[in-house]
Formats: C-alpha cells, structure tokens, sequence
C-alpha cells in the first residue's frame, strides 16, 4: 500500500511538472529534431551534389581525353552552374583553362582561371589560377594586369612561385633591380634542391646575378 501511495505521489509530482514546463519541453524536443533532420537532410544534400558532380567531372576527363574543347567549356560552365560548392568547380575551371589554353583559346583560359580566383574556396586552386593567369597576361604583354594579378596576401608554400612569375613580369617591363629581388626572394621560398629552384637562378644569374642588398 505504502509503494501505491508513494507511486501515486511521484506521478502527481510529474503530472504538475509537465503542467508547467511540459509545453516548453515538447518545443525543446521538436527544436532539437528538427535540427537534427536539417543537418542530415543538409548531409544528404551536399553528398547528392558531390555524387552528382562527380558524374559530370568524368565527362569532361572525357572530353578532355577527345581534345574537345567545346565540350569541356560547357560541361565546365554546367559544373560551375549547378556544383560550385564543390570542390569539382574548380577542378574543372582548371582543367578547362588548360584545355582553353592548349586549344590556343586564351580568353576561354583567363575566363576559367578568373572564375577560380573568384570563387575558389581553396586557397591552393586560387594561388596557382593566379600565377597561371599571369603567365598568360605576361604573354599577351599586359605586364601591369599581371603583376595586379599577383598582388594581395599569398600563402607561404606558394610564395616562391608567386615571387618568381613577378621576376619573369618584371624582366619583360625591363625592371632588371626589380626583377633581381624578386627572383632572388623566389629562391630563398623555394625548397633546396626543389625543381624550380634552380631554372630561377638562371633566370637570376641572366639578368645580373643577386640584388645589391642581398650580395650585401
């Protein structure tokens, strides 16, 4: 009898706490599921469009293997429509810039690289669309926009080779100090024994060998 009293007890406890806070609770739990239900809807979303992007990414190999440069910009632009939350977008925007490029497009290349730049969201794809684009302003002899190009903050494993396509700039506008300081800081960023370290000193030793202040 005593555990019946007791029972009852604990259940009039509870019933008169869920009278007070009982509303609050279920809004809680909902909140909670809900949230819950977006983050794995959200999930399942961005893995749909990776699956999706992946598909389409393979097609443009394809057409990259056939040397159809028509059909790479397209399904280019279609990827970048439709997965530019991808990484794929700007995996494709490179692929297609080199494609552009090899197919003597240079415009369609510097549309690509540009695209990257500007909504890449790793630092690594950006910092080589840059240099890249570069190269291809520093050939069409748009020195000034190369170098624009180049400016702003740039990540430390990629300063070398930032420092060295602003020599190659710099030795076209016949900016020979300016050039030497820039290759000589090249290959103080660059790895010893990298590949590139040593073709940049030649290009050093071709224009006069070290800066006066790095000599110094």
């Amino acid at each position: 009898m005593a555990f019946n009293l007791e029972e009852q007890e604990q259940l009039a406890t509870i019933n008169d706490w869920w009278r007070k806070y009982g509303s609050l609770v279920t809004w809680v739990v909902i909140i909670a599921l809900a949230g819950y239900a977006g983050w794995g809807g959200w999930k399942y979303y961005q893995n749909s469009q990776a699956a999706q992007a992946s598909q389409l990414y393979e097609e443009l190999q394809k057409a990259v293997g056939a040397k159809d440069n028509a059909k790479v910009q397209r399904a280019t632009a279609d990827m970048q429509q439709k997965f530019s939350g991808t990484a794929y977008a700007e995996m494709a925007g490179m692929t297609a810039a080199k494609a552009a490029f090899d197919a003597n497009d240079l415009n369609g290349a510097k549309t690509q690289l540009q695209w990257v730049i500007d909504h890449g969201q790793q630092e690594e794809y950006k910092t080589i669309a840059k240099i890249r684009l570069a190269g291809i302003l520093l050939d069409q002899n748009a020195y000034d926009e190369g170098l624009k190009v180049l400016s702003g903050d740039v990540t430390p494993e990629f300063a070398g080779a930032v420092a060295d396509r602003k020599g190659d700039i710099l030795v076209a506008q016949n900016k020979l100090d300016e050039a030497r300081v820039a290759y000589q800081f090249a290959i103080d960023k660059t790895t010893q024994g990298g590949p590139g370290r040593q073709l940049i000193q030649i290009k050093l030793d071709a224009i006069g060998g070290a800066p006066a202040r790095a000599a110094a």
